[in-house]
């Protein structure tokens, strides 16, 4: 394999770290690596039994698992195009991807499988049910020969023994698509990015070289949803080529289930989404603080700094009490905490990236790290501001390097609008600045999506497109306050009038949309409200509504 092979790191780990956990559910099944390497050769003879060919497309799409994690790295390793779909998506827009991207098998949970319709999935042979891999559904008798008959066929290709020296995997080139990961849960609007074997190796690659006090044996707890390239490259791949020992949450990653897991496995490393770090230190903490004779204490010279230690200690306990870094990624963390945390000299950075970017484009480490920058950009990436004075002076984020995507698939006018040229330059969408060091300063996002609270993408464009259309609806924003989502909703009044609505059967009619959209919507991106706007949204020359005046 070449020196830039992200299936050789995989092959490495499983035999360096061969008798030593891998994948674990919390609370369930556990995977040593060698048993990660049997998985996988299983999944093969049934890649092999469906058809697939190395470049087919395999879909997975369920809760985080041992299995999923397996499932992944045996896509990988055989050269099929895994595509992730999050797990909460309505059976449609499942039904949509599958289709788009020409899956050949689908990897399902069974309670997203009770209402999905495999006749409407043309191009699938066949669907497995996880995490016990049932065929439910199949189009090829060799692939239901193959699973009726699994530890058979497993038996007659490795007669004598399955070790180590079986464990051969695809020759996988930098420039060779692995990943078709979609940005967006609507038919009308859906990009999927189309990420190499390349760009997830320089990703890795960097977290090898860059976070080496996370060593083989230490535990992890993956908490970010697979789905998306943050959790699934960065909590996921790079620690399992490092050969740790990987923690899939079973239950809603709520701060309680979460502190729990902290305690059970005692991570060096932490990767999560603002949301969760703020309300653990919100919970914890800040009440805490509030109480009178803290608050007195805490301008007492001396006793304020031996008081912060003991907080400080208190927050690393919750945390497994072995914690060397937190990364927080995927959106801005609340300035109030982020103070407190720099305050008391937590162990804590924030990194930038996308999934277009697989996703890595900038990170430092936590002893290194600055309040509201986002790091320097990481090994084989470049970045650029294109802005007259890019040191003060705002401007689209531009990057180039071996993390960026191929484009997106099977939709170039979306690809041109973002690498418009030869170049090798993409525009992210985002606007900033960098300073002298290098250090990058998001300044605000000419994209608008919204980042669930377990790290799911959420585009208001496609909730409001679902608004706009109910009863009364003239237009409407859907924007995150506070990590709820509100729609703005500007009415129809001239029907109203002509109609002799009151306001308060207007008012009624609003709550009937908003039970109608959300029936429309996976849990994560239900709007929690909605505000009635009496005046016509501001617009730019375009008509497009100026979205920044409305944030909160």
């Amino acid at each position: 394999m070449c020196n830039k092979s992200l299936n050789a790191l995989i092959r490495d780990s499983i035999v360096k770290n061969w008798d030593t956990l891998a994948l674990s559910d919390l609370g369930g099944v556990n995977y040593q690596y060698k048993d990660t390497a049997e998985l996988i050769a299983k999944l093969h003879i049934l890649f092999e039994s469906a058809d697939v060919q190395p470049g087919d497309k395999v879909a997975i799409c369920g809760k985080n698992s041992a299995t999923w994690a397996a499932l992944f790295l045996g896509c990988l390793a055989y050269g099929a195009v895994a595509v992730p779909i999050l797990h909460e998506f309505k059976a449609d827009m499942i039904h949509h991807l599958v289709n788009h991207s020409g899956a050949k098998l689908l990897f399902v949970d069974d309670t997203i499988w009770e209402n999905l319709d495999e006749t409407v999935m043309t191009e699938l042979h066949g669907v497995f049910i996880i995490p016990a891999l049932t065929l439910v559904f199949s189009r090829r008798p060799r692939l239901t020969e193959a699973r009726n008959n699994i530890n058979e066929e497993f038996g007659k290709k490795y007669p004598y023994s399955f070790d180590k020296k079986d464990v051969v995997y695809y020759e996988d080139k930098p420039d060779q698509l692995a990943i078709l990961s979609y940005t967006s849960g609507s038919t009308g609007m859906s990009k999927g990015v189309m990420l190499t074997y390349g760009n997830m190796w320089s990703n890795v690659r960097f977290c090898l070289d860059n976070l080496n006090f996370l060593q083989a044996g230490q535990g992890v707890v993956n908490m970010l949803p697979l789905a998306h390239l943050y959790g699934l490259t960065i909590d996921m791949v790079h620690p399992f080529c490092k050969g740790c020992h990987l923690h899939f949450l079973t239950r809603l990653p709520s701060p309680k289930v979460i502190l729990s897991a902290f305690a059970e496995v005692k991570p060096t490393l932490i990767i999560t989404v603002p949301l969760i770090l703020e309300k653990i230190i919100r919970n914890n903490v800040f009440p805490l603080l509030e109480k009178p004779l803290m608050k007195f204490l805490l301008k007492v010279p001396f006793l304020d700094d031996k008081l912060l230690e003991k907080i400080k200690a208190r927050i690393m306990d919750a945390f497994g009490g072995n914690l060397k870094e937190i990364i927080v990624g995927g959106a801005p963390l609340n300035p109030e905490v982020e103070k407190f945390l720099y305050k008391i000299n937590f162990p804590l950075t924030v990194g930038y990236g996308m999934t277009e970017c697989a996703p890595l484009i900038s990170y430092a480490p936590s002893y290194e790290s600055r309040p509201r920058s986002v790091g320097k950009v990481v090994d084989r990436m470049e970045v650029r501001i294109d802005s007259p004075d890019p040191h003060k002076v705002p401007g689209n984020i531009l990057v180039r390097g071996e993390n960026v995507m191929m484009g997106y698939y099977k939709n170039q006018k979306a690809t041109d609008e973002v690498m418009p040229d030869d170049s090798g330059w993409m525009n992210t969408g985002d606007m900033g600045v960098i300073d002298e060091e290098g250090f990058i300063y998001i300044s605000g996002r000419s994209k608008s999506m919204i980042l669930g609270p377990s790290g799911q993408n959420i585009y208001p464009e496609e909730i409001e497109a679902k608004l706009n259309i109910l009863p009364l609806v003239n237009e409407s924003l859907v924007i995150d306050d506070g990590g709820q989502l509100v729609a703005l909703i500007h009415p129809d009044f001239e029907v109203a009038h002509k109609e002799n609505i009151s306001d308060e059967e207007l008012r009624k009619i609003m709550d009937e949309n908003l039970e109608t959209l959300n029936s429309q919507l996976p849990a994560y991106s239900k709007v929690k409200r909605y505000k009635i706007m009496d005046v016509e949204f501001e617009k730019t020359p375009k008509r497009s509504i100026k979205r920044f005046l409305y944030q909160v």
